[in-house]
């Protein structure tokens, strides 16, 4: 099924456009997603998913099938199978962002084939999970990178404060000068004594990448379906109702007759 969805980031095109070609960034974002293993055009991952009091667990691959930067669209392809063999989902994404006054725009374009139990929800409810689930990616992408934007530059190290002289030193000093001082005492202080000098401060990218690709990703909690489709639900569940009370009127009237 193809599927559109549209949302917005309050964040320049150029900050998003970066963010999206690094899985690293962007998965943590993702409802249900743990990232596993990425290289330069392809990443692993897991994506757990809540289906009432059915879980399960959907294992796969992902790769970027095409990058344009001058036009910023991208292409994913990405497939999982769950854990347990009863259901695949596989979809080739594409996406497009352009500027906008408030940030940027992305224009998101599926074709998903699901099979198992997620396909009962249908194309219509399929649809409204999908968008909500964007707009809640949308909005935790703009907070990672909103903050990086408008961020101050960081100050600069304040220097090492000067070590206070201490008398006993100097009077040792004074007496390794003078003659018939002691030969220890004219010694020059060890190298431990010596002042270091301080690393740069690292920018917040290099903090980032540090953290990012030297611990493990964290494990995500469950997609919840139900949660995003309860408006959905609630209205099959009206029309089914109404369709049983229907039933029950016409019933009742043929036994009359």
């Amino acid at each position: 099924m193809r599927l559109e969805h549209q949302f917005r980031v309050a964040a320049p095109v150029d900050e998003v456009w970066s963010a999206l070609l690094d899985p690293r960034r962007v998965a943590p974002c993702m409802p249900g997603a743990t990232l596993g293993e990425v290289t330069d055009e392809s990443f692993t991952g897991s994506v757990k998913v809540k289906l009432g009091p059915v879980a399960l667990l959907y294992k796969g691959t992902g790769s970027f099938e095409a990058t344009d930067e001058a036009s910023r669209r991208a292409v994913i392809k990405a497939s999982g199978k769950d854990s347990r063999g009863s259901g695949t989902a596989s979809a080739t994404v594409e996406v497009t962002l352009s500027a906008d006054p408030g940030g940027t725009v992305a224009r998101v374009v599926t074709d998903l084939s699901v099979t198992g139990r997620p396909a009962q929800f249908g194309r219509g409810m399929i649809t409204e999970v999908g968008g909500k689930i964007l707009d809640q990616f949308a909005g935790c992408l703009a907070g990672k990178l909103a903050p990086a934007a408008e961020k101050p530059p960081a100050e600069p190290a304040p220097p090492a404060a000067a070590t206070l002289a201490d008398p006993s030193a100097d009077d040792a000093a004074g007496s390794g000068s003078r003659p018939g001082g002691s030969a220890s005492d004219s010694q020059p202080a060890s190298s431990s004594d010596s002042p270091t000098t301080a690393s740069p401060p690292r920018t917040a990218e290099e903090r980032a990448a540090g953290t990012e690709e030297g611990a493990a990703a964290p494990e995500a909690e469950p997609l919840d379906l139900m949660q995003f489709a309860g408006t959905s639900v609630a209205k099959r569940a009206v029309v089914v109702i109404g369709l049983v009370v229907l039933l029950i009127v016409v019933v009742g009237w043929l036994r009359r007759r």
